[in-house]
């Protein structure tokens, strides 16, 4: 059985995806871990999904606030255990829905050049590469992505 919760960055659930997804980007992204890491907080994001099969946690992602109109997808993360099933665009096709509800036209996201299953889900998801935003525009391993909702 399949469920998608909404909730917030203090599910304890998210919290323990987010540790993982940590310690991967920790290896995939070197020495500018540090750099990435510090936009990555969780405390108070109101909008978070958990992805769970058979009441098992498998998957999550967030949203937030960026500007006025513009919501940034943040934490996407599937479980190794559960990935190539589907999950990661039926959390993103949540989060979208979600803010569409609460009034946001637009999504944009970052993730890295060292991350292609990222890259590729977003554009198979009709997300377009746009210049880096802030505070990523120095950052050659990032890639910008935006999609009107």
């Amino acid at each position: 059985m399949i469920t998608l919760k909404r909730t917030n960055s203090d599910d304890t659930d998210f919290k323990n995806l987010v540790a993982l997804l940590d310690k991967d980007l920790a290896i995939r992204d070197g020495e500018d871990h540090a750099f990435y890491n510090q936009f990555n907080k969780t405390d108070k994001i109101k909008h978070t999904i958990v992805y769970y099969e058979n009441g098992v946690p498998a998957g999550c992602g967030a949203f937030r606030e960026k500007e006025s109109g513009t919501t940034e997808i943040k934490r996407m993360y599937v479980h190794p255990d559960h990935r190539k099933k589907g999950i990661a665009s039926a959390i993103l096709k949540e989060l979208e829905i979600w803010a569409k509800e609460v009034g946001y036209a637009y999504t944009i996201l970052e993730t890295g050049k060292n991350q292609p299953e990222a890259i590729n889900l977003y554009q198979k998801q009709d997300y377009s590469i746009i210049p880096n935003y802030p505070p990523y525009e120095t950052m050659d391993n990032s890639v910008c992505m935006k999609k009107t909702l």
